[in-house]
């Protein structure tokens, strides 16, 4: 499921991050890929893809196996069976306590990823000399600079994105799943089904928490050129320099990568999983 994520969402989450970190560089998303085409290539769409399938397939991994254990514990609270099917909004609160714990392996491998993706602006601005290149050297960079704490950038903003933001993503997912079910089981959902359900689960997610990850970006990757300011600190300094709508910049190329690539994650997990099913009842 991540591996797919990251195949179809990554081009559009490289654009997110650029203009993110540096708004004023780009005037829109078309002009964020021909820019990053002509001064870097296609590979340029592609910096930071093996932390990104790295970070989707750790945190994709953990998400989806504690969102199970979460909806033991769900079950539990509200007093039901183990097998009882819980409601969309169980599901959404099981989702919501389950990115906790996916967050503490999605922080340092997507600091490394957004840095990737923004060091030629880095290198632009002026606000570092020599920009480092390969996933190593900035793994490097990061211990020397700050030790293995220095991973952990940008941790508070993260779980401000990824709990709340979960809520929407399993709701979301799990209302349009049983929209498109209409009383028949989601089990039996087909692939068109699945897309939408999870791209519109996807951009419930990010519609809902789009400014806290933008705050996180930019302590994740200016954090390279000296010490920043915490979340509280970066957040009042961008709105009081920038203004509010810089909080959204980069939201056109979220929203496309959210239905596509949220899209393509849903649908490999479902199959994914219904596959292994299958092999565990057949021993």
């Amino acid at each position: 499921g991540g591996t797919a994520c990251v195949a179809t969402g990554q081009p559009f989450d490289t654009a997110k991050v650029k203009m993110q970190t540096f708004p004023n560089m780009y005037k829109g998303l078309v002009d964020c890929f021909v820019k990053t085409y002509k001064q870097v290539g296609f590979r340029g769409f592609y910096k930071g893809t093996t932390p990104a399938l790295v970070a989707n397939i750790a945190e994709n991994s953990v998400l989806f196996m504690c969102y199970g254990f979460c909806q033991q514990i769900v079950r539990r609270i509200v007093g039901v069976d183990k097998k009882t099917k819980l409601s969309d909004l169980q599901n959404a609160a099981a989702g919501s306590f389950a990115s906790a714990f996916a967050t503490l392996v999605l922080c340092p491998t997507e600091l490394v990823k957004c840095r990737l993706q923004a060091m030629h602006e880095m290198q632009l601005s002026g606000k570092i000399i020599q920009g480092h290149n390969t996933v190593w050297s900035v793994v490097k960079g990061v211990i020397q600079k700050d030790g293995p704490l220095g991973f952990y950038r940008g941790l508070s903003s993260t779980l401000l994105r990824e709990v709340p933001g979960y809520f929407f993503f399993f709701g979301g997912y799990e209302l349009s799943r049983t929209f498109f079910a209409s009383g028949r089981s989601k089990d039996e959902l087909g692939p068109i089904p699945l897309l939408i359900s999870g791209g519109f689960g996807g951009s419930c997610l990010w519609i809902a928490v789009y400014p806290v990850d933008c705050v996180k970006s930019r302590i994740q990757v200016l954090s390279m050129a000296g010490k920043q300011t915490g979340f509280m600190g970066t957040f009042v300094t961008l709105v009081r320099t920038e203004g509010v709508l810089a909080l959204y910049s980069g939201l056109t190329p979220t929203m496309i990568r959210a239905f596509v690539a949220n899209g393509a994650l849903f649908l490999a997990y479902e199959y994914s999983r219904k596959l292994m099913m299958k092999q565990i009842d057949s021993y």
